[in-house]
């Protein structure tokens, strides 16, 4: 059953802001509202889609993985945002599997359902495309990025692009491990433990309590 502020809730998710109160109401009677720990797997790649989730609180990462277990990370996704939206439209099984990162609480909207929602609401379905325009123009930068970048130039990147401005200083405020790093990148852990090691030692970075904080510019070779 729903809680009491997951309307308001609803209210700040960007792909419902064409939805009136009394219509967000109705959503929150259909929707199934969960608590999941870290480190659980949501849904698996290939699995049957019948349900859109909405994050409330907490974070996922969306990721591919393969048979050895490798995996690398597509995309991180935090309180407001939503995913397995993809399927429920082509009816075809999930495309990436999806785990918590930390304690979350997720919002389960059924195919029916949102199928409903996206029937009587065109502006939804514009948003949404919107957001799925977007997400393309990302893997587009990322599959770039593995074709024409070194994997110093993708951490590189990708340090960059998590860091933000804090009094000054660069940090990414985000806990990464160097598995986490080279799940990201494409890359093996101890290749990113060399290219971290070698920042470190540089001063280009520190890590404080598990938090990177980038004290210059970062070279533009290794």
């Amino acid at each position: 059953m729903a809680d009491k502020s997951q309307a308001a809730i609803f209210e700040n998710v960007p792909l419902f802001s064409g939805l009136e109160a009394g219509e967000l109401k109705v959503l929150e009677g259909h929707a199934t509202v969960r608590t999941y720990p870290r480190n659980t797997v949501v849904i698996t790649e290939e699995d049957e889609a019948n349900t859109l989730y909405v994050v409330l609180s907490g974070q996922v990462k969306v990721f591919l993985s393969n048979e050895e277990g490798r995996e690398i990370i597509v995309n991180m996704q935090g309180a407001g945002e939503h995913f397995g939206e993809l399927a429920l439209i082509d009816s075809a099984p999930r495309s990436a599997s999806v785990m918590t990162t930390q304690k979350t609480k997720l919002a389960a909207i059924s195919k029916t359902d949102f199928r409903k929602i996206l029937a009587g609401h065109p502006d939804i379905a514009l948003s949404l495309i919107r957001d799925l325009t977007r997400r393309v123009r990302v893997l587009s930068t990322n599959v770039k990025n593995l074709a024409l970048l070194d994997v110093y130039g993708r951490v590189a990147k990708t340090l960059l692009s998590l860091a933000r401005d804090h009094e000054g200083k660069l940090i990414v405020e985000e806990r990464l491990t160097q598995q986490d790093i080279a799940n990201r990148v494409g890359a093996s852990r101890e290749m990113v433990a060399r290219i971290m090691k070698d920042l470190i030692i540089g001063n280009y970075i520190s890590i404080n309590h598990r938090r990177i904080e980038i004290n210059e510019k970062l070279p533009d070779r290794y």
